[in-house]
């Protein structure tokens, strides 16, 4: 059963690999917002903000990292509402295939979209200045914490993607995952902020995340904070994994 799952799996998402190959524009599209809104914060805000030693780009980058992975991920959304549409889930069950590959494919080709966006986003913040201290284990480390990040919004979106009534809906629920960051650390320190939104940003998934990666790219020790990372990630990437099993068993009844 599971070789059988993993073949249908990487059919499938070979299948959806080959729909963004034909519309390159997508892995585009979602890597301009986030290095619009890099440049616009580096070039224009940065000079405003006090980071301490740290250049602005430095300190910045981790929370656009995961600007562009909330860009990504509304994708996932939009081509699973697409398929559904399509009426291809009802064709894939007169078929003898896993009925979980048709999602996973889907939440496959989300990570690698995302990875590559994510390398389109980090060359260009070494172009603008970015620098790292980060040895291979970190990278490494920051590397597993994005993927681990990707695949629990990812889920998120499927949830969505399987839950809209319209194309619309299906990609606008990734808006407050985009905004979220702005209520974290990822661009100021929270420390600057009014009590309330101060609480709301040191209590949220995003900021634990972008101080984890923020450490690892400056190689500097991450601390307590990579725990509370990780169990934001895993702990959103369970829930969420659930809740779209059980939406999609629903939808296929």
């Amino acid at each position: 059963m599971s070789a059988h799952f993993a073949a249908d799996t990487a059919t499938l998402t070979g299948r959806s690999l080959r729909h963004i190959l034909r519309s390159p524009d997508t892995i585009i599209t979602t890597a301009v917002t986030p290095v619009a809104i890099m440049l616009l914060f580096v070039f224009v805000f940065g000079g405003a903000i006090d980071t301490g030693a740290a250049s602005y780009i430095d300190y910045m980058l981790p929370g656009i990292l995961l600007i562009t992975i909330a860009s990504g991920i509304a994708y996932t959304a939009y081509r699973l509402f697409m398929d559904l549409q399509g009426g291809i889930f009802e064709r894939f069950q007169s078929m003898p295939i896993a009925r979980s590959s048709a999602l996973w494919a889907h939440v496959l080709t989300s990570l690698v979209a995302n990875l590559v966006s994510l390398a389109v986003v980090i060359g260009v913040g070494f172009a603008v200045g970015f620098r790292t201290g980060a040895g291979p284990l970190a990278w490494l480390a920051a590397i597993g914490i994005l993927i681990l990040f990707t695949l629990a919004i990812t889920w998120l979106a499927v949830i969505a993607g399987l839950s809209a009534k319209t194309v619309d809906g299906a990609s606008a629920f990734s808006y407050p995952l985009i905004f979220l960051p702005f209520l974290s650390s990822a661009f100021v320190p929270t420390a600057s902020m009014p009590g309330p939104v101060a609480w709301f940003a040191e209590n949220q998934p995003v900021t634990p995340i972008v101080n984890t990666l923020r450490a690892l790219f400056a190689g500097q020790p991450v601390g307590s904070e990579i725990w509370v990372a990780l169990a934001w990630c895993v702990g959103i990437l369970i829930a969420a994994y659930l809740i779209a099993m059980a939406v999609y068993r629903r939808r296929l009844r």
